[in-house]
């Protein structure tokens, strides 16, 4: 298993990890028995955002005797009250729930305590102006927490999170069809209304949040990757095709910042069919194809990274290049650490010898050399 680095949290984790909302539908035996089985094949990291007894006691018994082996999203502010979740910021219920985490998790600690599930301004405004940031703060403070994060769906709440400084890592919501939409406090109204014609490709506001957390070394893990398996299936798919756990894994990890893609799992054929993305083939892990033939997308001359445009004869990796200029040019000027990446790939934009083969095999026409031009004059080399 693959790891990558999270953000400035420095945490190595498995770019393949554990969401473990599924949890509870099952009998304690099982479950525990399927997330010591993603641990065996490498998953090193567990999102535990569930308030209910049953799912928190399954991971914490999953763990017993390897919990440094593990790194625990554990959330701030979900609660159980009267036997139902509720999402609060109300420390009569905030603080309770979570040293309820502690104890039923068997730890100690928690190594990303996340700022739970704000995707309003307004809820965002209560979080940050009263007791529930002082009681995080303090969590940090003790080490209780280890480092600081938060859950969203929503690409203004993450950019306002980057902005705080104290914020280390976001979990994000990252699949194909949420990043043509438009910025929502409301997730379950994300496809009223959906119209191809308005829209064209990435929305600006989920592509500023993930430049600013690759430029201020913000590390992303990623949720409803599969958009609830929905993507699975054409007729439940915005864009009327189907795609493989393996390429909506590889386009979430595609995505800069993004560290790891947190899978739900029922079944322990569900953890190999992820896991199975460390062994995959190009062909398999191709996305792009698949959107590209949609009869509804809007990726058409926007470069997705999927590295179709490969080999280059002069050597360049295109994909890196073109990742680079996007998280650049809609800076003023191009921030240092952007700079030192393209430095560091070796062969920049300025080696392109203006073939255009690799336009020939770009399944939405981007037109590359003219993109390694612009690359070449916004960098310098």
């Amino acid at each position: 298993m693959k790891q990558r680095r999270l953000g400035k949290t420095g945490l190595m984790v498995s770019e393949i990890g554990f969401g473990g909302e599924w949890l509870e539908r099952h009998e304690e035996a099982e479950s525990v028995e399927l997330v010591k089985y993603a641990h065996e094949k490498g998953i090193n990291i567990i999102d535990c955002w569930m308030a209910d007894p049953k799912s928190r006691d399954i991971i914490g018994k999953a763990m017993e005797g390897v919990r440094e082996q593990w790194y625990v999203q554990g959330h701030i502010g979900s609660t159980w009250q009267d036997g139902q979740y509720v999402r609060t910021r109300d420390m009569k219920y905030v603080k309770p729930a979570f040293e309820d985490l502690l104890i039923r998790l068997k730890t100690d600690y928690i190594d990303l305590g996340m700022i739970h599930y704000i995707d309003s301004v307004e809820e965002w405004d209560t979080a940050m102006n009263g007791g529930y940031l002082d009681y995080v703060l303090e969590l940090k403070e003790k080490g209780v927490i280890r480092h600081i994060g938060i859950s969203t769906h929503n690409p203004v709440i993450g950019k306002l999170a980057v902005k705080t400084g104290f914020i280390e890592m976001i979990l994000f919501s990252i699949n194909p069809a949420f990043d043509m939409r438009p910025a929502t406090e409301n997730l379950d109204s994300m496809f009223e209304g959906y119209d191809e014609a308005r829209f064209s490709g990435i929305d600006p506001e989920r592509a500023e949040l993930y430049r600013m957390c690759e430029e201020n070394d913000i590390g992303i893990t990623v949720m409803k990757g599969f958009f609830g398996g929905r993507l699975f299936d054409k007729d439940q798919s915005p864009f009327g095709v189907t795609f493989t756990p393996v390429q909506l894994i590889h386009y979430a990890l595609t995505r800069p910042g993004v560290s790891s893609v947190l899978c739900g799992y029922d079944l322990k054929e569900q953890v190999d069919a992820a896991v199975r993305y460390e062994t995959a083939s190009d062909d398999e892990k191709d996305y792009a194809s698949v959107l590209a033939s949609a009869p509804l997308h809007s990726y058409k001359g926007q470069c997705t990274y999927c590295g179709h445009c490969r080999p280059c004869p002069a050597g360049i990796d295109i994909a890196m290049v073109n990742k680079f200029y996007d998280l650049a040019a809609a800076k003023e000027e191009v921030p240092d650490s952007i700079k030192e990446h393209y430095r560091a790939l070796g062969v920049t934009a300025s080696s392109c010898i203006g073939c255009r083969g690799c336009e020939e095999r770009c399944p939405f026409s981007v037109k590359v050399a003219d993109r390694m031009k612009e690359a070449e004059m916004l960098f310098g080399f």
